[in-house]
């Protein structure tokens, strides 16, 4: 790892490092509590980089095509930063600023190994910073914690004791303006009575099924703003499904190192050529649906789309979350918070002491109340 000084920014109070906090949106002293705006700070010192601005900065959309025949190289992190590999999730964890691990914070094991860090690995541009803060995020993981009814006993302790870390996620996000002409076969419902033969010979009479099948045309215009594609390893994806959405259409900010000094950034493993396919491979399903929503009638067949997509760009963007990594047996399991708007998913193990008891208690009553309804008879 690179040992050139790391830059600070100085609380102005008692000379301590500044860190984002989450709660005052704004930089703030961890020992003395002074509270400095982000675009107020004073010049990062240590390492002689350059701190990309916060205030009158934007975030900018880039050209995908030509990112993919020319990666761009980015603006850089702002100040020196740090890389390590977990040898048993692959997660690259980065860190700005004088902090490190003893762990990995998305599985919790002690191997991890200096990671070299990538000339040509594209650096954010941009970040949604954290919200919520950790005592709100403990709360909800304590009340998700106390509703697992199946949960082993020791797990609903485990809000008290597990350590909740913050970090920022890599993820791209995708523009494009999609048109789509499609063609396909209608159907259209139609009835009709025919009589048959019941079993004792009686002729019947009931209604039957038929499908008119009409060629059908149409034209579908739709924009796909900021669609969004996870770069990391680390968390699991079913998990990053459950709390999703992250605004990043609205309320995203110029990356600047303030906002993730003190915190994990994982640097992404999915690169933008495959995050480019993940992503045309979902405009094309999406695309296709909205398609198949305008054929008319009440059923459809041999529908053929023809889709172009125009002026595709792209940010690489850092989002917040919280994360409880937990072991239980063999298994790894984690609790997951949006940093920003707070929604929550999480795994569990289960006791299969209690479900069998559930089941046990379950049939007790059933026999119970067999029991009782003999007796009455």
């Amino acid at each position: 790892m690179d040992q050139a000084t790391v830059a600070k920014h100085a609380c102005p109070e008692c000379g301590a490092d500044l860190q984002w906090n989450p709660t005052r949106q704004s930089l703030a002293c961890p020992y003395c509590g002074t509270v400095v705006p982000a675009a107020a700070a004073p010049p990062a010192v240590g390492d002689g980089s350059t701190t990309p601005p916060v205030a009158g900065d934007e975030v900018v959309e880039q050209d995908l095509l030509q990112a993919l025949r020319e990666p761009p190289g980015g603006r850089g992190w702002g100040e020196q930063r740090r890389e390590v590999q977990c040898q048993s999730c692959q997660a690259i964890s980065v860190f700005v600023g004088d902090r490190v691990a003893q762990r990995c914070d998305f599985c919790g094991s002690p191997s991890i190994l200096a990671h070299e860090q990538q000339r040509d690995a594209i650096t954010p541009q941009s970040v949604l910073p954290f919200v919520i803060d950790e005592g709100r995020v403990r709360e909800s993981i304590r009340a998700w914690y106390g509703n697992r009814w199946f949960a082993p006993n020791r797990l609903k302790h485990a809000a008290l004791t597990d350590t909740l870390k913050g970090v920022y996620l890599p993820y791209w996000t995708f523009d494009a303006q999609a048109s789509a002409d499609w063609t396909a076969e209608a159907g259209h419902y139609y009835y009709t009575n025919e009589s048959y033969r019941d079993g004792n010979g009686r002729t019947q009479s009931r209604r039957k099924r038929h499908v008119r099948w009409e060629p059908a045309a149409g034209h579908v215009e739709h924009f796909f703003d900021d669609a969004l594609v996870a770069g990391t390893v680390g968390v699991h994806p079913q998990l990053l499904r459950q709390v999703e959405p992250f605004p990043t259409a609205t309320d995203l900010r110029p990356y600047s190192p303030e906002f993730v000094r003190g915190w994990t950034v994982e640097r992404y493993q999915v690169d933008l050529h495959k995050a480019s396919q993940i992503n045309m491979d979902d405009m094309q399903a999406s695309l296709r649906s909205r398609c198949a929503q305008a054929v008319p009638g009440d059923t459809q067949r041999n529908l053929e789309v023809d889709a172009q997509y125009h002026g595709r760009t792209f940010k690489h963007v850092l989002v917040p979350v919280w994360l409880v990594s937990y072991t239980y047996g063999s298994r790894t399991f984690q609790v997951l918070a949006n940093g920003h708007t707070g929604a929550l998913a999480g795994e569990r193990p289960y006791s299969w002491i209690k479900i069998a008891l559930a089941i046990l208690a379950v049939v007790m009553a059933l026999l119970v109340m067999l029991v009782l309804s003999g007796g009455d008879a």
